[in-house]
């Protein structure tokens, strides 16, 4: 399933829990995250719902290495040929092709990463992304680095929509929230993090949680605004 979620900006569902989303940029696509390994598929019937070719999704930029937005990214690029970035502070996971115990600041973090199926095809990036770049290519997506769920994660603010796609750094599961505390690398970062995220967004995309637009930002700005008053 998937739904323009702001001009040039597409969400598509790749299963019941996870959220993609499709930025149409100056060379054809932009995909900010993958999925669980069996993503590529929904995304690749997706692009074709569009009118569009695989080879128009140009690039991937994953907002962390965790298995449920990197595991079928080797499995896209090969149906692609689109180019894979990650913050360098995840690359290591990425190439590894797993959490690592550090990762995770509780131990039922660090004992589910141990399960087989949450690991990945250890994947090489084609380059990094940082704080502040704009992402070549994209029509305009910035990168915000907001650590703290992982080391590397980054938000992606697409300029020209005002649009905020936040990967793990806030979820909208009924309410907002950060997510558990014991899945982050270091979750005292987390709302410091957050509150580098500009407020005037007009939609915001969740990798968990149904997506914002007009007047339901109201509510997410006010969150965003709690967590600049408590940093």
């Amino acid at each position: 399933m998937h739904s323009q979620l702001a001009p040039g900006v597409t969400r598509i569902a790749t299963s019941k829990r996870d959220n993609a989303f499709l930025v149409d940029g100056d060379d054809g696509f932009t995909l900010v995250d993958v999925g669980w390994s069996k993503a590529p598929r929904v995304l690749l019937n997706a692009v074709a719902d569009l009118g569009r070719k695989p080879s128009d999704i140009r690039r991937v930029v994953l907002t962390h290495a965790h298995p449920d937005h990197v595991q079928g990214a080797a499995e896209l690029r090969r149906h692609t040929g689109a180019q894979i970035l990650i913050h360098a502070a995840d690359r290591a996971w990425l190439e590894a092709g797993r959490v690592p115990a550090e990762g995770r600041s509780g131990a039922v973090g660090r004992l589910i990463d141990r399960l087989p199926k949450l690991h990945w095809n250890p994947t090489d990036p084609d380059g990094t992304v940082a704080d502040r770049d704009v992402v070549e290519g994209s029509g305009g997506l910035r990168v915000v680095h907001t650590p703290g769920h992982s080391p590397g994660h980054v938000v992606l603010l697409h300029e020209p929509s005002c649009t905020v796609l936040m990967g793990d750094a806030a979820f909208n599961r009924g309410t907002f929230a950060l997510g558990p505390s014991a899945l982050a690398a270091d979750p005292d970062l987390r709302p410091g993090s957050l509150a580098r995220i500009p407020q005037d967004v007009k939609a915001v995309g969740f990798a968990h949680g149904a997506p914002l637009a007009g007047r339901e930002v109201h509510a997410f700005q006010q969150f965003l605004r709690q967590l600049h008053s408590s940093t």
